[in-house]
């Protein structure tokens, strides 16, 4: 396969409301189905958005999960690979771990990754009540080799670099990246450019198609989601870019040029 059909899910969820979200990303797959669908890639806590009481009181039971089972039916019904976001998941040793699953065209679990990097900075408290993840995870589809990532990974380079040591292709990152509701729109502006930059950067450098899907709009009292959900190619060109819309957009994608660039600057041997 020289091309891939990437389809990216920008999302708005209701809070808490987990059949509701489910059912509003499954008709965005159904949609776009008729396009041959390669790969779908789901925000961050895509089913219940940001909500603390969700993830603490509601999680997913690992290898039980009641919001992976409907996902995986949908990629065997549409035959499509599915990176699910994110759910918050309890362990069977009673930790949180906020999970990313990569679903396969015959509605097969292949892979998962816990997010390695979480958010505890500038009032963030993901650490509180979730337990860091500790192995990257390269998933091997059909189509193409898929790194994972999740949102505030975006600024530590290093595991992209260990990523495409491990051979991706395409690298994913399901985000919930937001601002404070109470910012000034020039901050917000700030925010965003610098949201940009991590985008095209961790696209270039590591020479891979760089996916983020992320959440938007003000979906609880105290955070905005930013959008700005992208596909760029590895030579930094934004391919896609939703903006500040709850959409689904299908994006062809060149292989053929990752792995010919691949070839020509073998980046993942240099230090």
């Amino acid at each position: 396969m020289t091309r891939a059909n990437i389809l990216n899910i920008q999302m708005n969820p209701k809070i808490g409301d987990k059949m509701y979200n489910c059912n509003k990303a499954g008709q965005f797959i159904s949609d776009n189905s008729k396009e041959g669908l390669d790969l779908v890639v789901l925000p961050e806590f895509f089913s219940t958005g940001i909500d603390d009481i969700s993830f603490v009181e509601n999680p997913e039971e690992e290898n039980k999960s009641g919001v992976i089972a409907y996902f995986c039916e949908l990629a065997r019904q549409f035959s499509t690979n599915i990176i699910c976001g994110t759910i918050i998941e309890k362990a069977q040793n009673g930790k949180l771990y906020n999970t990313s699953y990569a679903i396969n065209r015959h509605g097969e679990i292949v892979n998962k990754y816990r997010k390695i990097h979480l958010y505890n900075y500038l009032g963030g408290n993901e650490g509180k009540t979730i337990t860091a993840g500790v192995t990257p995870v390269v998933a091997e589809f059909d189509f193409a080799r898929v790194g994972m990532s999740i949102c505030f990974d975006i600024r530590y380079p290093l595991l992209y670099k260990t990523l495409i040591k491990m051979g991706a292709e395409i690298i994913v990152s399901p985000s919930a990246w937001s601002v404070l509701s109470t910012n000034n729109p020039s901050d917000t502006a700030d925010f965003i450019n610098c949201w940009r930059a991590f985008n095209i950067t961790r696209a270039a450098e590591n020479l891979v198609c760089f996916v983020t899907s992320n959440l938007v709009g003000s979906g609880n009292a105290y955070l905005y989601s930013i959008g700005n959900s992208m596909i760029v190619n590895p030579e930094g060109k934004i391919l896609y870019n939703a903006q500040n819309n709850e959409c689904a957009h299908c994006q062809s994608v060149d292989l053929e040029l990752i792995r010919r660039l691949k070839k020509e600057y073998p980046i993942y041997n240099l230090d």
